[in-house]
């Protein structure tokens, strides 16, 4: 089934992204699978009056399915109108790893598609993205690149070590993909165990001079940050309290995050947070209640505690609550 994002009520998100630029805060961009975490993201921003990029990698597509998702996605949307908020609202694609399946996203209904060439030589990451640039146009659908490679492992990326952008490289790339913003590895890093450290140590914090550099030679132009889960203890100690194993699981401090909101990053994704407060919740319901066995008590708690994560999330990291 073909779509145009409008129909679905999305927009793209090259308003969104002008209007943080100058508002000086980030987009959050939050990844979902499922139902209860997608109604968990609409409510949590609609209800702090936040810009919201609803994101999904090529995995969480295929188990949502495909015709599903952008139904789903309007649902949500009608459901942000039905309590009287009118944020804006686009649909992306995590690290989109072929124009096939750009095409494929753009074609049901994505108001935003990602395609990751950044693991392809620097000429060949551009001709893949002018690929997907050219299609993505013609429907008005933005689209974001990547320079640089992030750590860690999320659904199907996976990297043994980093490799931060190149600042000399971005002007080029930007100029000869026409892209409309470009992800960044300033040391943020996928999946919830971002950092090996010893007790006590800290994360090393990030490359705040890459990001200067490339702002100076990309003036206004909109960064993104992948990768960047703080990681809250709480959820973690709560997980591990009931039964999980989530050893020296730990993310990107919040201040560096609010630092970066601030600059040119426009937008910041942000999935392993969601998973961990969900499944903290739902394991405690298990430990506490061995004998419940209807989901919606334990979805239902869970879904509450993502709306509660989101809500401190656009306020405290993103700056974005209250725009809308």
């Amino acid at each position: 089934m073909n779509h145009n994002y409008t129909e679905l009520g999305l927009v793209n998100t090259k308003e969104m992204f002008a209007q943080a630029m100058q508002g000086k805060y980030a987009v959050p961009a939050y990844n979902f699978n499922n139902m209860e975490q997608l109604q968990a993201i609409v409510t949590g921003c609609a209800q702090s009056g936040s810009p919201v990029i609803l994101q999904v990698s090529g995995s969480a597509r295929k188990y949502a399915d495909p015709i599903f998702l952008p139904y789903m996605v309007q649902g949500a949307v009608a459901m942000a109108r039905d309590i009287g908020s009118s944020i804006p609202i686009a649909l992306h694609l995590d690290h989109g790893s072929s124009f096939e399946q750009a095409k494929d996203c753009i074609d049901s209904g994505f108001s935003s598609v990602m395609i990751d060439g950044s693991h392809h030589s620097f000429e060949e990451n551009i001709k893949v993205t002018v690929e997907v640039v050219e299609y993505a146009h013609t429907f008005d659908v933005t689209v974001e690149g990547e320079l640089g490679v992030l750590a860690g492992v999320e659904d199907e990326v996976s990297s043994e070590v980093s490799h931060y952008t190149r600042p000399e490289e971005v002007e080029e790339f930007v100029e000869k993909t026409g892209v409309d913003s470009l992800a960044i590895s300033i040391g943020t890093s996928h999946g919830a165990h971002k950092f090996k450290l010893a007790p006590g140590e800290l994360p090393p914090p990030l490359r705040f001079d890459i990001l200067e550099e490339i702002e100076k030679r990309l003036p206004g132009f909109p960064i993104v940050l992948h990768g960047a889960s703080s990681v809250t203890p709480k959820h973690v100690d709560m997980i591990n309290e009931f039964g999980g194993n989530l050893e020296s699981a730990v993310g990107i401090p919040v201040d560096q995050l609010r630092r970066a909101a601030g600059s040119a990053v426009c937008k910041i994704n942000i999935d392993s947070d969601g998973r961990l407060a969900m499944t903290a919740v739902i394991r405690k319901v298990f430990a506490q209640s061995p004998a419940e066995f209807d989901p919606r008590k334990y979805l239902g708690p869970a879904r509450d505690e993502l709306i509660t994560l989101i809500k401190e999330k656009n306020e405290n990291v993103l700056g974005s609550a209250g725009k809308f």
